[in-house]
């Protein structure tokens, strides 16, 4: 994996930084950022980390997790090196109405925007958290067990733990890497699979009851007045899409889940060469081949409908 040419001489020579992931962070996100940001601060450097959204409960488990701050506070009148990662865009990363003096870019989506001064975006990579791994050697710093635990956490989530077409022999070269450095693949596994409330349980049950399959679509909805009668919050709703896609037929999952009144995110799972990311960007959206997504505005009918239309013309293409 190759490093940009001066990547590693900026982190080695500044001393502030601001690392900051998308809203609605996955664990790809958080992982990277509590990884960097530890590895940081081994440099003696002085970090913080940002995302607007909360950490979701079931990441909790994560080294670090509470040291990411709701706002940037009082690190932007220090005049930070802002780090930007699993995403490429200020609104992704509620950065709006912010001007910084430089910004790095760490990705691996496949819809990339050219925001950032210095861009290191790997649209091959599995999971940023993978990047971070290489970077944090590059750097000359230990892997720590937080570290390790992050990292493997950021990366076993990308690929499904090591189940989809991503994983190649880096990924688990790094993962062994990261076991030999103190991971535990067992107990990160059952926090992560293992440990649902009883209330994102029946929101599951509740969302799988509106499946419909078409054309080798699949599509389930999750409406606000769900999420009241469950008690649950949008976050619960991660990995979702990925449920209707274990059946045979289906070559795209489909997840609809009302944000407000008229306004849905749309978040989408395919196999193969089905690539979701091409209807995501048509949308304003983006991702991956095999994950993305993006939001609309319209009542659910029209938008089942226009998924539909979308997702049967990307697979005749496949």
């Amino acid at each position: 994996m190759k490093i940009p040419k001066g990547l590693i001489a900026d982190f080695r020579k500044e001393q502030v930084f601001l690392l900051t992931t998308h809203i609605s962070p996955d664990g790809d996100a958080i992982g990277s950022c509590l990884a960097l940001a530890e590895a940081l601060k081994l440099l003696g450097k002085t970090v913080v980390v940002y995302d607007k959204d909360p950490v979701p409960e079931y990441y909790r488990f994560m080294p670090g997790c509470r040291t990411f701050r709701s706002a940037p506070g009082d690190i932007l009148s220090k005049d930070p090196f802002v780090v930007l990662l699993d995403c490429n865009s200020p609104e992704r990363a509620a950065l709006e109405g912010h001007s910084f003096r430089k910004i790095i870019v760490i990705d691996h989506h496949e819809t990339e925007s050219d925001f950032g001064d210095i861009r290191w975006v790997e649209r091959n990579a599995a999971a940023t958290g993978l990047m971070i791994f290489h970077l944090i050697k590059a750097l000359g710093v230990p892997i720590t067990k937080t570290i390790a635990t992050n990292l493997y956490t950021a990366i076993a989530v990308d690929t499904g733990t090591f189940r989809y077409s991503n994983t190649g022999t880096d990924v688990l070269l790094a993962a062994a890497s990261l076991v030999e450095a103190g991971a535990k693949p067992g107990t990160i596994s059952e926090y992560l699979y293992e440990r649902w409330k009883k209330s994102r349980f029946d929101l599951l049950t509740l969302s799988l009851e509106t499946l419909e399959i078409k054309d080798g679509v699949s599509l389930v909805h999750v409406t606000k007045e769900m999420h009241k009668k469950t008690g649950t919050t949008e976050s619960d709703t991660e990995n979702f899409a990925n449920v209707p896609r274990i059946i045979d037929t289906v070559k795209i999952s489909v997840l609809i889940r009302e944000v407000d009144d008229g306004r849905w995110k749309v978040s989408m799972r395919s196999k193969g060469r089905v690539n979701v990311a091409t209807i995501a960007s048509a949308f304003g959206g983006g991702g991956h081949r095999n994950a993305a997504g993006f939001r609309m505005k319209a009542d659910l009918a029209t938008v089942k409908k226009v998924i539909l239309k979308s997702a049967r013309a990307i697979i005749s293409q496949s």
